[in-house]
């Protein structure tokens, strides 16, 4: 993509924009991602295009998500981009998936570190069309999505997350790596939806899950227990715990017993 002559982009906090400007770390990231021609990719906030062009260069073709009008129009000149102009949350990933599905989808993005959370929940409808995941992001959300039971960073998040995907942070990135530099650091999280996942209720999992993390420093029996004598459970499932021990399978099979 041959540079503007537009005024140069400023990055605008209301989006939470921060630019990867650090030649290395792109390159690392592109060989985490490891693009091949004719892969239906989709980026989600390609900003600059730091990313994008190298992406692009490997597959032939990419599709961007890109909220920031002024950053949209740019994209749009580049010929080989399809630039969807959106808030992200409004996508149909599934949709999306729907377009090439002779190739399974990948998705990539330097997420946006406000919105971080509602973004990976938004994917989770679709994990089931999505091939892999590749994001940037807050490297404490990322301790907390890969963390283990029995752990300060074991929370809610890793519950869901871990039910459906298998995770791994892959790569370091210090706020030195961006443009403006954000007040943390950052890195890359590799996410591929596991191909037989526990049958779940999602909606279910997901509030026993908040439920039982409402009260994390309290053992299970003043949150969970509460909630699960007001459905009238009669197992047997052990509360005098704190939810931080309780690893992921245990409450994805307390929410399949509930749904039979």
């Amino acid at each position: 993509m041959s540079a503007s002559p537009r005024a140069p982009h400023r990055a605008r906090k209301r989006f939470g924009q921060h630019f990867l400007s650090d030649q290395g770390i792109i390159e690392a990231i592109v060989r985490e991602i490891a693009p091949a021609p004719g892969q239906h990719m989709v980026e989600i906030g390609p900003g600059l295009a730091a990313l994008t062009q190298p992406l692009v260069e490997r597959l032939g073709r990419l599709t961007v998500i890109e909220l920031d009008r002024d950053l949209a129009t740019r994209l749009r000149a580049h010929p080989q981009l399809d630039v969807i102009e959106s808030d992200v949350l409004r996508v149909d990933f599934r949709a999306l998936a729907e377009r090439q599905p002779t190739s399974p989808l990948r998705v990539v993005g330097n997420l946006p570190y406000n919105i971080s959370t509602p973004i990976l929940f938004h994917l989770l409808a679709a994990a089931d069309v999505i091939a892999d995941q590749h994001f940037m992001l807050q490297k404490e959300v990322i301790d907390r999505m890969v963390a283990a039971p029995c752990c300060a960073d074991y929370g809610r998040l890793s519950v869901m997350l871990q039910w459906r995907y298998a995770m791994e942070n892959v790569l370091f990135v210090p706020p030195e790596s961006f443009d403006p530099p954000p007040r943390v650091d950052s890195a890359v999280v590799r996410m591929v939806p596991h191909a037989q996942p526990a049958p779940v209720d999602f909606a279910l999992l997901e509030t026993l899950v908040q439920v039982a993390f409402s009260q994390r420093r309290k053992l299970l029996r003043h949150s969970l227990g509460r909630w699960l004598e007001e459905r009238r459970y009669s197992g047997h499932f052990p509360l005098q715990r704190r939810a931080e021990e309780v690893p992921v399978a245990e409450y994805v099979a307390l929410a399949q017993e509930l749904q039979a």
